[in-house]
């Protein structure tokens, strides 16, 4: 029988924890000290919603970042899968048109990983390319954008789990499934082992290139599911949206700890980036803060976080 070399998960010791709670416990006084709306209800459920897009991104982006890679594709899926949805609503079935525009992205994500597993092509070249050629493919589809013709399209945006809205509830769920599938299975723990040296898991006899294919499909059906309930949350389906999601997703994954240079990382810990991720957007806009110094900033943290990170290598301090 194969063994598959077992990863640390996380990669997290027990001051890094109580210092990410304690950040983000920060900034929820923060905000709540410095903002009347902020525990408001409107703006609670907001974010809730808001936190959706960027969260499903995430865990997609950080099963590739696991293996080493990176798909800088995801915004432009989200886009594709978006306006494709909305279009086919008007001449088939709501729950079919929703399909196709996940299977887009499914199939997006299959292109990515065949590409770079199959024919060892950067991550980095490959999904810039893709990032390009998926935008156009949504320009070319529509180049105005789609207003759904069935209303129901726009039940999974609007739809309410008591005080919580239903994407969010999709969002945890693709968390605790990808934890468990990440931590407790053969093929997530190859996938972190891949990251931390591929050609130690080839020789144990496991599949790298499916594997690494595996993850670029999964990074795709996030994006395409976070393309679906976007268009539906905001009622209208646009080919420019999605322009630097990539960040965001990349950002969160690096908040959370998770290594860009592969083998290090957890669903927990990428869900805690993104939730200070948003906190942080949040707390921008309710200062009126403009979005490009919220790029800005979002650009430093990563460059920050990396440096701590590196300088903790150097260091000898396990994370």
């Amino acid at each position: 029988m194969t063994t598959i070399p077992r990863p640390v998960i996380g990669g997290r010791d027990v001051t890094v924890e109580v210092g990410f709670t304690l950040l983000i416990g920060l900034l929820v006084v923060v905000a709540a000290s410095t903002s009347d709306s902020f525990l408001s209800q409107t703006n609670i459920t907001n974010l809730l919603k808001q936190m959706v897009t960027v969260g499903l991104l995430a865990f997609g982006m950080l099963v590739v970042i696991l293996t080493g890679g990176i798909d800088l594709s995801v915004g432009s899926i989200v886009a594709f899968a978006g306006i494709v949805t909305a279009g086919l609503v008007a001449n088939i079935p709501l729950p079919l048109a929703m399909a196709i525009g996940i299977a887009s992205g499914i199939a997006f994500g299959l292109v990515n990983g065949t590409l770079i597993a199959r024919f060892a092509l950067a991550p980095f070249v490959v999904t810039l390319a893709s990032l390009t050629t998926i935008r156009g493919l949504a320009f070319v589809y529509s180049e105005v954008p789609i207003a759904p013709a069935d209303p129901a399209f726009l039940t999974l945006g609007t739809t309410m789990v008591g005080p919580i809205p239903l994407t969010t509830v999709i969002m945890v769920a693709v968390f605790l499934v990808g934890g468990v599938f990440l931590a407790r299975t053969p093929p997530g723990r190859s996938i972190i082992a891949i990251g931390g040296n591929a050609e130690t898991v080839r020789l144990a006899g496991i599949n790298v290139r499916r594997h690494v294919i595996a993850a670029y499909t999964i990074s795709g059906a996030c994006a395409g599911l976070a393309g679906v309930i976007l268009a539906s949350r905001v009622g209208i389906a646009q080919p420019s949206v999605g322009v630097a999601f990539e960040l965001d997703a990349i950002a969160a994954c690096v908040i959370g700890g998770a290594s860009l240079s592969g083998g290090r990382g957890s669903a927990k810990a990428t869900f805690g980036g993104v939730l200070v991720l948003v906190l942080i957007n949040n707390l921008l806009n309710l200062y009126s803060v403009q979005s490009y110094w919220q790029q800005v900033l979002k650009g430093l943290i990563i460059i920050a976080v990396i440096l701590v990170q590196r300088t903790n290598r150097s260091l000898g301090v396990t994370r």
